[in-house]
């Protein structure tokens, strides 16, 4: 059988300080797993079922700096291997028993996990990481009840500023998009001259202005956007700011959200940022959750056909790319 296209993809799936000395069970592409660390912090992924009699491993505790069942007591070492069986104290389990674990690595601030042994070398990046005069401040995570492509899509998505975010990201007043310019890229699309009025762009707005965007689209369930407002309009002098979006594929219909914020502001609490974010998520939430189908629909089948127009060209763009990707889940 074929190994589905967003399982070679890394996708996240916790916040990399959650995890910590009690193992942690997550959900990643309608796969349960277990994440834990070591004796030495070495986080580890694997199917949160022991090889014995199908327990969850998340129930079980970290013994020794290895991962031990709930059931019968049989310890994991970080290969996975069975190390110790208490009912058979002589006993050297062979190479055969052995828990199921998958590639995991920590970027971003979150732990994240590929499901395919073969596949994408790396998570997505996002370019202001790298810049140490930009400070990062994770929001999340978000629960939400819809899949991991609407999401996207709404985060590429300007037509709505004026009606969701109606006094913050936009108003009725100011609501035509003008025309903006979309191109493929080899990991998805890039956005750009989008243009936007806002009464409040950012904690630091001070007054309306015209924001100009630039979104990306670099890996099947990732986005990142870069907002550059009037000048004149923000407290902070040069105020720039980028903004991740990381969501993970949890079901067809449900998903995991976090975003990562990149920006000049070293002053603000962390809390005072995350509040922001919260704000104008916790807006699209319930918008989002009312979506039918939940899936996307990006096929010629799709039980349902959504119409477009100019102002969704950067939606379309991603739609073309999940379908020319392969991509299964979450998606009709």
């Amino acid at each position: 059988m074929a190994v589905p296209v967003e399982h070679r993809h890394w996708h996240p799936v916790a916040l990399a300080t959650a995890v910590g000395t009690a193992p942690l069970a997550v959900q990643l592409l309608d796969q349960p797993l277990v994440l834990w660390r070591d004796a030495a912090g070495v986080l580890h992924a694997w199917a949160d079922r022991c090889p014995h009699r199908g327990a969850a491993l998340s129930l079980g505790c970290v013994r020794d700096g290895q991962l031990e069942c709930p059931y019968h007591g049989w310890r994991f070492g970080g290969s996975g291997q069975v190390v110790v069986v208490p009912a058979l104290p002589g006993f050297t389990p062979p190479a055969s028993h052995h828990a199921t674990v998958f590639d995991c690595t920590v970027r971003h601030g979150l732990a994240w996990v590929r499901l395919a042994g073969d596949g994408e070398p790396a998570p997505p990046a996002f370019a202001a990481e790298d810049e140490s005069r930009l400070r990062k401040v994770n929001c999340g995570p978000y629960d939400v009840a819809t899949s991991a492509p609407r999401i996207v899509e709404n985060f590429l998505d300007m037509a709505h500023f004026g009606f969701v975010h109606a006094h913050w990201l936009g108003d009725r007043a100011h609501t035509a998009v003008p025309p903006y310019q979309v191109q493929a890229t080899a990991t998805g699309l890039l956005a750009t001259q989008c243009l936007a009025w806002q009464p409040k762009s950012s904690v630091h707005a001070e007054t309306g202005a015209m924001v100009e965007y630039t979104y990306e689209v670099n890996a099947p369930y990732t986005a990142v956007l870069t907002k550059v407002p009037d000048q004149s309009s923000v407290a902070l002098a040069d105020f720039r700011e980028s903004i991740a979006l990381f969501v993970c594929p949890v079901t067809p219909e449900s998903s995991r959200v976090w975003f990562r914020l990149a920006m000049n502001d070293f002053d603000s609490p962390d809390e005072k940022l995350q509040a922001f974010q919260h704000t104008i998520f916790t807006q699209d939430q319930p918008v989002l959750e009312s979506q039918r189908p939940k899936c996307l629909p990006i096929s010629d089948t799709a039980p349902v056909q959504e119409l477009h127009s100019a102002a969704d060209r950067s939606a379309t763009a991603y739609r073309r790319h999940l379908r020319a990707l392969g991509i299964t889940h979450g998606v009709c």
